[in-house]
């Protein structure tokens, strides 16, 4: 298969360079300068709400928020052009191959829940769902908003290999949300003799997910279902993980897919989810709760409001905890993110452990 990057015109390498180091500069430039000015307003706030308050009425507030919404704009009218004019060739190459290695099971009749098809959600026009193209889109896109850091799939790497648990007898890991399968491919090398399977309730992307990955020769079974009640049979999973994919969902989704993810584990078997968790720092926090609106993010207050190791509780779940995740080069890092003086995610991952019977 081939990357639209490697094709890409002059003008395009240059639009996307613009779009990358405009990102950059936001997060390493003008958030620096916005803490400065929060600080010379006086004593720190104590809650996130307050922070919040004092934040939007800062004078660089407006062009840190308005940046954010604009460079995220550009970034998927530059992505969608490229692919537009590379249609006929990208759809093509979503041609199942004669003997597969991996399987690829749609369901046309699955039921798209509003929360999942009602917004545009990060301001990808159509969303990742709507059409084939859509998610080589959201693809393409997705490498500048992981700051080109995440180019061979390094972060979904390194989430695979720092939080996820040594099981050398591993016979079925499953990934929810699977998207284009960026977080679903590290799992073949991590279990090798283990069926892989991925679940996702974008069509468009577990096509171009098996294409990916029959390409470079991995067998993984891709499924379109819902997260939530996967059809996958109870206690059969060693690794149940998922990356990104609880803060798209109402409070009480997540809550079912949490409760999914207890019923499909092995007793001994291990809950890993890939999340943000608020930092304690009140202005970083009012930041992050602020990017939601920002970058149309309509559930992302409800993680947050989530106590997400009561329901691991209420679900069976054992030992549950959050650790933060540096994902630069450290992974899981019990010791906090660090000193970061830029703008980030703060990344966590939740863990938890199903009772040996």
């Amino acid at each position: 298969m081939f990357d639209i990057e490697e094709r890409l015109t002059l003008d395009e390498r240059s639009a996307v360079d613009f779009v990358l180091n405009l990102r950059k500069r936001w997060a390493d430039t003008v958030y620096p300068a916005l803490t400065q000015e929060y600080r010379a307003t006086g004593e720190p706030a104590a809650t996130i709400g307050d922070a919040g308050t004092r934040l939007r009425d800062l004078p660089l507030y407006p062009w840190f928020s308005h940046l954010e919404r604009v460079q995220q704009k550009m970034l998927w009218k530059l992505a969608g052009d490229a692919v537009l004019r590379r249609a006929d060739e990208l759809v093509d190459q979503l041609t199942r191959p004669e003997r597969p290695k991996g399987n690829l099971a749609l369901d046309a009749g699955l039921d798209l829940p509003s929360w999942y098809t009602d917004y545009d959600i990060h301001i990808q026009p159509g969303g990742f769902f709507s059409d084939d193209l859509s998610a080589y889109v959201y693809e393409f896109g997705a490498r500048i908003v992981m700051l080109r850091d995440n180019d061979g799939y390094k972060f979904h790497t390194l989430f695979t290999d720092t939080a996820l648990p040594d099981v050398p007898g591993a016979t079925r890991v499953v990934d929810i949300g699977c998207g284009f399968g960026k977080s679903t491919r590290p799992l073949v090398g991590k279990y090798p003799g283990a069926e892989v399977i991925g679940v996702d309730f974008a069509a468009p992307g577990l096509r171009l997910a098996h294409a990916e990955a029959e390409a470079a020769g991995l067998a993984i079974d891709f499924r379109q279902a819902d997260g939530r009640a996967t059809g996958i049979e109870a206690g059969s999973c060693d690794v149940v993980t998922g990356t990104m994919v609880l803060h798209e969902m109402p409070a009480e989704a997540i809550r079912e897919t949490i409760v999914e993810a207890a019923r499909l584990l092995k007793p001994g078997g291990a809950l890993r989810f890939l999340e943000f968790q608020l930092t304690g720092d009140p202005l970083r926090d009012a930041t992050v709760y602020e990017h939601a609106e920002r970058n149309n993010e309509p559930f992302f207050h409800a993680l947050f409001g989530s106590d997400l190791l009561e329901i691991c509780a209420q679900a069976g779940l054992t030992d549950a905890s959050w650790t933060p995740f540096d994902e630069r080069t450290h992974g899981v890092r019990p010791e906090g993110w660090g000193d970061r003086v830029e703008w980030h995610f703060p990344w966590a991952v939740l863990s938890a452990t199903k009772p040996e019977a």
